[in-house]
């Protein structure tokens, strides 16, 4: 399958997985969660076989006192957290969830911002799994421990004080994934609705074929860029409210081949209760 991807290789489809996750040195990860705390319990009832579960919210940021700012891991954490799920130097992860992708994403650009490179998102998630036949498993998977030694990739992910610094740039351009209305000030929880002055809207739940985890064709993925006025040329910096939404984006846009883009994690929830960070409706 590469339905015109200029990075195919960043996806795994059912098949390939099948015909490979019982190789040496391969992992795969169960990213589904909910925000009432059942994503494990979801997985234990049924998973890909030999699947090892995290949650992102727990397992994979740093949340900022009793705020919703959901920063990227330190590494120690990420070294313990992969280390528990099996998942070490070398290897090949393939992740999946049951939610479009967006915390598949998620764990995607936190394990390349660490540096491993060989990570796939599963195409069409676990029901594309389960709709060529293939079994799910409810045993609990032990997988033995594996070394991580993380590689920070400082250029993938910024801070709020970075994004001040770059806004005003011609070499960057800033996306903003959140759903338009977000976008446009008309909807949000922050104390100041709105968007990061200069930011463009390129949704991000437009990316993926609706109800699916499966990814639009590049012919459809590259129409949207245009409509929406992303300069290719420039570094692009994607943010939504929470992370997930940019990191999907940002996954979108490497699987279009573009190399140049970086993720600013803190998101809205930041920038928009930040008084002294200018904002746009």
């Amino acid at each position: 399958m590469s339905d015109g991807y200029d990075r195919p290789e960043l996806l795994a489809t059912p098949q390939w997985l099948a015909e490979n996750i019982a190789r040496p040195g391969f992992g795969v990860l169960d990213l589904r969660w909910r925000p009432d705390g059942s994503g494990r319990r979801i997985y234990s009832d049924g998973h890909i076989p030999s699947a090892t579960y995290l949650d992102w919210h727990a397992d994979l940021v740093e949340q900022e006192d009793e705020s919703n700012v959901l920063l990227l891991a330190g590494p120690q954490k990420i070294t313990a957290v992969l280390a528990k799920a099996g998942i070490g130097n070398g290897m090949v992860g393939v992740i999946y969830d049951d939610t479009a992708a967006t915390y598949a994403a998620r764990a995607w650009w936190t394990l390349r911002v660490y540096g491993m490179d060989s990570t796939r998102i599963l195409s069409g998630g676990l029901e594309a799994w389960q709709g060529i036949g293939q079994p799910v498993s409810d045993a609990l998977e032990l997988r033995p421990s594996a070394t991580f030694t993380p590689r920070l990739q400082a250029r993938m992910r910024l801070t709020a004080a970075e994004i001040r610094d770059l806004m005003a740039s011609p070499q960057v351009q800033l996306l903003d994934a959140r759903a338009a209305a977000e976008f446009r000030g008309f909807a949000g929880s922050t104390r100041r609705l709105g968007h990061i002055p200069g930011a463009i809207n390129v949704p991000a739940a437009a990316t993926t074929e609706p109800g699916s985890s499966r990814f639009l064709p590049a012919a459809d993925l590259r129409a949207q860029l245009r409509l929406a006025g992303v300069d290719t040329r420039r570094r692009l910096i994607c943010y939504d409210s929470m992370g997930v939404g940019a990191c999907k984006l940002a996954f979108v846009l490497a699987l279009l081949g573009y190399d140049d883009v970086a993720v600013y994690d803190g998101g809205w929830a930041e920038w928009g209760d930040r008084l002294d960070l200018p904002a746009e409706r």
